[in-house]
């Protein structure tokens, strides 16, 4: 009986506690959101706008059309077009544009309807050079892990004349497995500078996940980028606070991007350097 009598009090003091709280948010605040930039290659590099979205909203993020997209190197303006026009709210290159290593790039966005109160938005990036991959290599450790894992190393001789920031993605039989930025890797040359880097462990890949593992005859593609010093801050943030790319609800207030008139994103520029090797039976 006093046990009895002891869980009906915790209970009806459980319920007494119990209170409907209503949160009222303020979903008016909506900023523009940018994704994307350029590289040395010769390969069409596009932009992403899109709004931020309500914390409590599921569904995508709203794309920005209609915009004019401009870029300078200081000398020459490209302009970048809507790959649909009015409707897909990402901006190319044209497919002859291709970065130079040294030069700084200088994003002008003009938007047809303001966002928080801006119609124009603008951002640089500068386009750092790369540690020329040498070549990679795979090997299975079956120790590690129920299934075991890959490890992917790199060999490059690391420039050396300054502080260097590095970023590196894998690609499987041409199609890209770092394909988050939550998956990309990066690092500065703190241990390496001027060094020969000789098997540094780039990608430590779970056997586990069938989706990203590695697979004997599989074609590898490890691309190596030289990133700013803001771009390595700005990955590292956003991965420690869990977001993705694009923000669909903006992200924590810390993390910095180079995005003006409190645009979010990054507006990036970097240099890209490619090996790939066959992965080898375990």
């Amino acid at each position: 009986m006093k046990n009895k009598l002891l869980s009906l009090i915790v209970l009806v003091l459980a319920v007494g506690c119990t209170e409907r709280i209503n949160v009222k948010l303020d979903n008016t605040y909506v900023r523009l959101v940018v994704d994307g930039g350029i590289t040395n290659d010769s390969l069409q590099r596009s932009v992403a706008l899109t709004r931020s979205a309500d914390y409590f909203n599921n569904l995508p993020a709203s794309k920005v059309t209609a915009a004019t997209v401009t870029m300078t190197d200081g000398s020459v303006l490209y302009t970048l077009r809507e790959t649909v026009p009015g409707i897909s709210g990402i901006y190319q290159t044209d497919s002859s544009f291709r970065g130079v290593i040294g030069k700084t790039y200088a994003l002008n966005i003009d938007l047809p309807v303001a966002i928080g109160n801006q119609a124009n938005y603008s951002a640089s990036c500068k386009i750092m050079k790369v540690a020329r991959l040498d070549s990679i290599k795979t090997e299975f450790d079956a120790n590690i892990g129920k299934a075991g894992r890959w490890l992917v190393k790199i060999y490059a001789m690391e420039p050396g004349d300054e502080v260097n920031y590095y970023m590196l993605k894998y690609y499987r039989n041409g199609v890209l497995i770092s394909d988050s930025i939550q998956k990309w890797v990066t690092s500065d040359d703190k241990f390496f500078n001027g060094s020969y880097i000789n098997g540094l462990v780039a990608f430590r890949i779970s056997n586990n996940n069938p989706w990203e593992t590695l697979h004997p005859g599989d074609t590898l593609l490890v691309q190596m980028s030289g990133i700013t010093k803001e771009y390595y801050n700005f990955i590292n943030q956003v991965q420690q606070a869990g977001y993705q790319i694009p923000f669909f609800s903006g992200p924590p207030a810390n993390v910095e991007g180079n995005i003006n008139n409190g645009g979010i994103g990054f507006f990036s520029a970097y240099s890209n350097s490619y090996a790939k090797t066959i992965v080898p039976a375990q």
